[in-house]
């Protein structure tokens, strides 16, 4: 039974160093570094699927790149060397926060810029809405009286000639 609780425990701590993505496993040394290949699986983009990102596509790239940052954290690099290893073969679209530059200023600025333009059509929606009438002049108002009354009148001859 001791021998038994002791494995039970052994197999209990052991779990930490396992990274598990897609169904595979990637054995670390240590829980930090299966933790820093799950952050980077997570961080990652698939190349293919575009909306999904390395730890949740089941993509052949990205098994492929799964295994590539196995391999390459196994080598000792850092996350920066690996990402930067990531973005030289397939560009800031395998980040899911590229950096700002010049070419990735419409990814931040296109949100911002999108939310002002619909915010200025609600003010001036709101604006064109209570904008009173202009009062009408006596000739205005005597000239719309008669206007009516003439429809009035041609209703009235309409009902008639149908009955």
């Amino acid at each position: 039974m001791r021998n038994y609780l002791a494995l039970v425990v052994l197999a209990l701590l052991s779990l930490p160093t396992l990274a598990v993505v897609d169904g595979e496993k990637y054995p670390f040394d240590d829980p930090e570094k299966a933790q820093r290949f799950e952050s980077l699986a997570e961080d990652l983009r698939c190349p293919k699927c575009q909306n999904q990102n390395l730890a949740d596509s089941s993509a052949p790239v990205a098994a492929d790149l799964r295994e590539k940052v196995y391999t390459l954290m196994q080598d000792g690099q850092t996350d920066d060397q690996i990402v930067d290893y990531l973005v030289a073969r397939y560009g800031d679209f395998v980040r899911y926060n590229p950096p700002f530059r010049w070419n990735t200023l419409f990814l931040w600025g296109g949100p911002v810029v999108a939310f002002l333009l619909g915010l200025l059509l609600i003010i001036g929606i709101r604006r064109a809405q209570k904008k009173p009438v202009a009062d009408l002049s006596d000739d205005e108002k005597a000239r719309l009286e008669a206007l009516k009354n003439e429809y009035l009148k041609s209703e009235s001859t309409n009902k008639a000639d149908q009955s």
